[in-house]
């Protein structure tokens, strides 16, 4: 599958800003799954971007604006080709898995992932009405597929819900959210459990006639640690594997270390309007 990705950020100010430092995370990935082709940032007032590659893995380019100005408008241009088959639901847990997934190296290696931040907290009682419902804890792969069930079914898409500093505990006791809120419950609850689990924000495409949720704007998964095999990609919003539908820009711990766009000013307040197009190029 070969995408085009338009993604505009359009910040209008109250007053005129003399002065903006800012850091985007817009640029996807290349991995084994997922090779980007091209990638255009234009950045109006005009400005040069550094780029840098974060602690996460994150594409990050910050960029600093000294004139006047009333509005900033971010708009990237991206090709994106991904290949990718399903897998996570044939895998079997094997004994070297079993001794992998308990080994303190593997602890020790993954503990970023293992330990919950602001955004991913939940409180015992919601771990236990996860754990009351989910399949077998013992085994990773079958308890993480568990959860993702479990937040899809009883967690409702809802758009006004929340907003992008509401946390898991929050969106637990509302059942319900945006793609952002179900990957923090979602996230919470594998931690908890010894799963190491990271967040991911990207793109997800929408075909005209397909069933997925969640393509307004960037979207927001989970990947597990599966020992032996990597990162594994499970969406709760649509209780998926993420597939060649889901075009990966950033991971992190949380919402935080994958924020599109973040900076500081110096003016008034602002409004931001965000609008993300994914266009399929070709399906082979």
């Amino acid at each position: 599958m070969k995408y085009q990705i338009e993604h505009i950020n359009h910040f209008e100010y109250e007053t005129l800003v003399d002065q903006s430092l800012n850091r985007i995370r817009l640029k996807p990935r290349t991995d084994e799954c997922q090779r980007l082709l091209s990638y255009k940032p234009e950045i109006h007032p005009v400005s040069l971007t550094k780029e840098h590659v974060d602690i996460w893995g994150n594409n990050v380019e910050t960029f600093f604006i000294a004139e006047p100005h009333k509005e900033l408008k971010i708009t990237t241009t991206s090709v994106v080709s991904i290949q990718k088959s399903p897998f996570i639901r044939m895998v079997e847990y094997s004994d070297e898995m079993k001794t992998i997934f308990s080994s303190e190296l593997f602890r020790k290696h993954y503990l970023a992932y293992l330990a919950d931040t602001d955004y991913t907290f939940l409180r015992e009682e919601q771990h236990e009405d996860i754990k009351k419902a989910a399949d077998n804890p013992e085994n990773p792969i079958k308890y993480a597929l568990s959860v993702m069930d479990y937040v899809y079914s009883r967690f409702s898409y809802d758009t006004e819900a929340t907003g992008v500093q509401t946390k898991a505990q929050e969106s637990f006791d509302l059942k319900g959210g945006v793609c952002q809120d179900l990957t923090n419950v979602m996230i919470g609850a594998l931690r908890a459990s010894g799963i190491p689990t990271r967040y991911v924000s990207g793109y997800l495409y929408v075909g005209e006639d397909s069933a997925l949720v969640g393509d307004s704007a960037t979207h927001a998964w989970v990947e597990v640690m599966i020992p032996g095999i990597g990162w594994a990609g499970l969406d709760p919003t649509n209780n998926v594997e993420a597939m060649e539908q889901h075009i990966r820009v950033g991971t992190g711990r949380d919402y935080l270390d994958t924020s599109p766009v973040e900076g500081v000013y110096r003016g008034g307040r602002h409004t931001l309007d965000v609008s993300v197009g994914v266009q399929l190029l070709e399906q082979h």
